[in-house]
């Protein structure tokens, strides 16, 4: 029991201590904002019209006022003329291949296809020199070219 009192001492001192230290910084931090706010120069503002007669005669003319409703109606008018778009030329929209569409459907037939053919020349391969028909430099030149053809007809 005595140190469950003691700890609420400690917690109580603790306690004091982190106000202290808030009150020093709310007073320092009051001091600082005084100080600065002092030290800060009040704006000043300046008329940009230009002084000398250099300046004055390189500036750009004043705006004159125009009559508005003229402005306004002469773009009404304009607006109101048919605007004439030349025809349109389908070959300019269109400039894929006709059957750009086809070979976008049939890409991933393809690739599965490219894949077994790939593992039925590795098979046909491995069957010629089980069997001992050929030795391995020609078996993998049959293969490298049948993968040649068959690049030469997925091209065409």
């Amino acid at each position: 029991m005595n140190s469950v009192g003691k700890l609420e001492e400690e917690a109580l001192k603790r306690k004091e201590r982190l106000k202290n230290l808030k009150r020093k910084q709310d007073s320092s931090a009051n001091g600082e904002q005084d100080q600065s706010a002092a030290a800060i120069p009040k704006p000043v503002f300046r008329n940009y019209r230009p002084e000398s007669e250099e300046i004055k005669e390189s500036a750009l003319e004043e705006v004159k006022p125009t009559d508005v409703e003229t402005e306004v109606s002469s773009q009404l008018e304009m607006m109101k003329a048919p605007i004439i778009i030349e025809e349109i030329d389908i070959v300019n929209l269109a400039p894929r291949k006709p059957d750009w569409d086809l070979k976008r459907d049939v890409s991933k037939k393809l690739e599965k296809l490219e894949r077994r053919t790939q593992k039925a020349i590795a098979e046909l391969i491995r069957d010629r020199l089980k069997a001992g028909q050929d030795d391995i430099l020609q078996a993998v030149n049959v293969a490298s070219a049948a993968i040649t053809a068959g690049n030469k007809e997925d091209d065409e």
